[in-house]
């Protein structure tokens, strides 16, 4: 398999899952912010569940980096459960799948290629 497509599909699920969690979040907050109780901290959880949406992106669009987004991905799975309820517990579980399996990805092999010269067929034998 060319790309860790598993890895960035359940990333990106996962990430509207934690975006979900971070919104319900925001709009406690602004509720709050009616009696007085206001904090900036209520929007994290929607930048946490962006940010998981755009690693699972940049999973399958740059798949040599594949490490790196595994292990930011895992990262903001595990910030998603203070800050967007984990996502429903379902987003930060599916993140961390993604996560998980974009670190263990390995390249596949790749196909050989064959020279045009390798192509030609003789003639036929007499």
């Amino acid at each position: 398999m060319p790309r860790p497509i598993a890895a960035g599909v359940l990333t990106m699920i996962g990430g509207v899952f934690i975006l979900l969690g971070g919104l319900l979040i925001s709009f406690l907050g602004l509720f709050f912010a009616l009696f007085g109780f206001s904090s900036s901290l209520f929007f994290v959880g929607l930048l946490i569940g962006l940010f998981t949406l755009v690693m699972g992106v940049l999973t399958v669009a740059v798949p040599r980096a594949h490490v790196v987004w595994g292990v930011l991905t895992i990262v903001l799975a595990v910030a998603s459960l203070p800050f967007a309820l984990g996502g429903f517990l379902l987003g930060f579980i599916l993140a961390l799948l993604g996560g998980i399996l974009a670190v263990r990805w390995k390249p596949g092999t790749t196909w050989p290629v064959v020279d045009v010269a390798a192509r030609r067929v003789g003639p036929p034998p007499t």
